[in-house]
């Protein structure tokens, strides 16, 4: 099995994992990514975390609500995107404070490379490095 076979198989198991429990009504949890197509998203439609894709209703809310916006940039075969899921996203504390202090954005940067492009320009202009997932944090002024 090629490198590429091997991956594509990963992430067709993966993505049948997730419609199976979808399916079956077993998560606790569901945001907005559950109606995504992007496999990264849909990984994370079932965290306690309320996250929104990358539009007009995440910006309307951040203004409304005069928050801060968080910032996730992955994609789907990424292994620390995965640790940081488990770690973070999966974690009920966590989610609250993100949730209560932010409004939370999850990109899938195979989907929207414009928008990983500008924003890991950034954090490589200003940090020396760069790499997935990328988080950054996004004020008015």
């Amino acid at each position: 099995m090629n490198f590429l076979r091997g991956i594509s198989f990963i992430s067709t198991v993966i993505l049948l994992s997730h419609a199976q429990a979808a399916d079956s009504g077993e998560h606790q949890y569901t945001n907005r990514l559950a109606r995504e197509k992007s496999p990264y998203l849909l990984q994370h439609a079932h965290n306690p975390v309320d996250w929104y894709p990358w539009g007009a209703e995440a910006f309307e809310k951040a203004r409304r609500e005069d928050r801060p916006i968080f910032l996730s940039v992955g994609y789907s075969t990424c292994h620390w995107c995965h640790v940081m899921e488990h770690e973070s996203f999966e974690n009920e504390e966590i989610a609250k404070l993100m949730n209560d202090n932010f409004v939370s954005i999850k990109v899938d940067r195979e989907e929207r490379p414009d928008i990983d492009q500008v924003y890991m320009t950034f954090v490589q202009a200003t940090t020396g490095g760069g790499g997935w997932p990328m988080n950054v944090w996004l004020t008015r002024t």
